[in-house]
This record gives C-alpha cells, structure tokens and sequence, in this order.
C-alpha cells in the first residue's frame, strides 16, 4: 500500500509539471527547444520509473481486491442464506433458483432441492397466474411489484397464521447470470393477514377462547379417514405376506372411495428396477383402455414414482404443473394430462427405518376434490404399515 501511494504522489506531481508545459506553449517559437527537452525528460521518467512501480503494485492490488470480492460475496451468501425471512431468487417463469433456509422451511422444500422447480406448485392454484405475471413483469424491468399470495389451503379449511404471504419483488441482474432474476421477500404475520382478510374465512367459526371449533364437513372427512385406516388395517391382517397380494388388496381398498387410479410399483430385491405390480381405477374414471397403458407402463418412466423410490419423499401435487410428472403413453400424450389428474398423492413404501420396499401412486380426476395434507398424512401412515409388510 505505501508503494502504490509514492506513485500516487508522483503521479500528482508529474500532473502539475505537465500543465506548466502546456502553459510553455504561450512562449515564442525560438524558446520552445528548451520546452521540448523538458517534456521529453517528463515522459522518459514516467517510462523508466513510474510505470514499472505501478506494475509492480498493481498484481498485489489486484489479489487483494480479488480476495475482498471473494469475502464480500462468502458474506452476502451468508446474509441471504440467514435472513429470518423468505427469500427466493427467481427465474422470469418463476422457476426457483436459490431459495434460502427460512424459504425451504415455509415452502416445505429440502435444502438442495428447491433449484429449477417452480415455486407456483406451493401457492394455491388460483393465485399461480398472478405471481407468475408480477414475476414476469419485474424481470421485464418494468418496476418493483408487491402482491400477496396463499399458500395451498391447509387440510381444515381453516386459515393459518402463514398462509397468506406478502411477496415483494425486485429486478437483480446477478454476475454470471444468462438474464435479469426476480428477488422476492415473502413476508407473514399480520401486514400479509391483514392484506389479504377479505379472503372469506372457510371452515367453523371460532369459540369464545379463539380456538376453531370443527365445521361437519371435517368432522365428516376425519371419520371416513379412520375408516379408511380401519379397513386398510383389516386388509393387511388378513392378507397373505407375499408382496404382491400385499398391494393388491391395499389398491382394493383404496379404489373408488379414495382416489379414482391407484398404481403401485415393487422395488425387486438387489436394488433391480421397479416393477409395477397393481393398477386399479374406478369405472367411471378416465378412457376405457387407461387401465392397460399404465399396467404397462414402465415406472422407471415415472420421474415422481423415480423420486420417492430414490429420495424416499412423499409427493403431494395439486393441479400438476408438469404433466409429464407421471410418464407418458405409447402416443407421447401425459398421462396426468389424459386422465384428467386434478390432485396426485405419491408415497414411498417402507418402515420408519430401512429401504424403500415399493411406491404407491393415487390420482383424482375430474372435478373431484384434491387430496388435502391431513389426507396425504393418512396415506403416510398407511405407507408405513405397507412397508413393514412388505419387509421380507
């Protein structure tokens, strides 16, 4: 440092000298030899000293600076990484790109995970369009923007203190980057609630004390979820322990008053491929020749039946966004696109510890309803006690 500030002051004194060659000009013609000589001494001194001091300093400089840039950026990772808050970088398509630790938790998405999906699969599916104009809008470079958004309704009907978030975004052109990225901060608590209570509260209406009692409609679907698990124990009790009889009186169970198509794929033994054991629809669900395309379809095929065998993650969609999310048939059409799929619910099969034995995938067509979080957590119970039959 206190070299490249000799130079500096050199620099400032070679300045000065230089302007009162300038000012030589003025003088008559027959003394500007002597003027001439000067400048020429003036540029041979900075060739011979200056330069080579610069050059000498500019390479420490340039790996201090490089050093201060690394710690700089090693800081603001940390920084976003940390902030209480939501914060996702996001693609013009509203496709994630990095979404920090406070954002994975209100999404419901795995560190590591949450790159190149997009982050419209977790809001309710009629506020997707206007998140993904606002994104759009901003990577435009046509003004911040701040909106607020739901998350996927919860299960009782009843609104949650996070539900409804304030997403306030902003164009960033990051170094690197092919094109502009959208920053958005996700915001709950009382600013966000309060901007979105004209939204109508669904479900029962709440006591005295501030606790929601249950609506009948709840106490209804918690009812049919224990029979469900009733009837799912009693199959399981009765059936033979060989794997295959095992999943096919489980999609007995399920078809029909559960999910209109049930698939279920066996891991074979060895780490082997999948296999796809049961496929059961209901009648009135779906083209006549559905039931054949996906018995012979190869699961492998299936990048959700992949992921919950590989990762061992349950996959709860509402609305696919990727319709190819579960294959395609012989033709190249979706399946979820040919059926009709409004709601799909893929869970891996297996015990609270060891492998996964197998995959169970529920679609629901049509205007049905879609599978609610306290529904996919039944079926995660009935995974578990699959798997532990399924166990050899």
């Amino acid at each position: 440092m206190a070299e490249v500030e000799r130079v500096a002051a050199e620099l400032a004194d070679f300045r000065r000298r230089v302007e009162e060659l300038r000012a030589a000009r003025a003088l008559p013609s027959t003394e500007r030899l002597s003027v001439l000589d000067a400048a020429l001494f003036e540029l041979q001194h900075v060739v011979d000293v200056i330069l080579p001091r610069l050059e000498r300093g500019l390479p420490a400089e340039r790996d201090n600076g490089a050093r201060r840039a690394a710690d700089e950026q090693q800081l603001l990772r940390a920084l976003f990484q940390r902030m209480p808050y939501a914060v996702a970088l996001l693609g013009p398509d509203a496709v994630i790109r990095r979404l920090n630790f406070a954002g994975t938790r209100l999404f419901g998405m795995r560190a590591g995970y949450a790159a190149g999906r997009p982050l419209t699969a977790s809001l309710a599916p009629e506020e997707r369009a206007a998140f993904r104009s606002q994104v759009a809008a901003v990577s435009r470079n046509e003004g911040d923007r701040s909106l607020v958004v739901r998350l996927l309704p919860p299960p009782d009907g009843l609104r949650r203190e996070d539900e409804s978030l304030r997403a306030t975004m902003t164009a960033l052109r990051p170094r690197g980057e092919p094109d502009t990225s959208v920053l958005t901060v996700f915001l709950t608590g009382p600013e966000a609630s309060a901007a979105g209570s004209g939204t109508a509260r669904r479900g029962g209406d709440a006591n005295r004390a501030g606790t929601p009692t249950p609506g009948l409609s709840e106490v209804t679907r918690n009812a049919e979820l224990m029979d469900l698990l009733d009837d799912m124990t009693m199959a399981l009790l009765e059936s033979p322990r060989e794997p295959t009889a095992v999943l096919d009186r489980a999609g007995r169970v399920l078809r029909g008053r559960f999910a209109d198509w049930v698939t279920a794929d066996l891991v074979t033994r060895g780490g082997g491929p999948l296999v796809r054991v049961a496929v059961y629809g209901a009648e009135e669900s779906g083209p006549d020749d559905l039931a054949a395309t996906l018995a012979s379809q190869l699961p492998g095929d299936c990048p959700v039946v992949v992921e919950a065998a590989r990762a061992g993650n349950a996959n709860l969609q509402v609305r696919p966004e990727d319709l190819g999310a579960f294959g395609h048939d012989a033709a190249g059409a979706p399946i979820l696109a040919r059926a009709e799929v409004t709601s799909l619910l893929c869970v891996p099969l297996r015990a609270k510890s060891g492998p996964v034995r197998g995959v169970l995938t529920l679609l629901r067509t049509g205007g049905r309803r879609a599978f609610s979080m306290a529904e996919a957590g039944a079926v995660d119970r009935m995974a578990r006690h699959l798997g532990r039959a399924l166990r050899p």
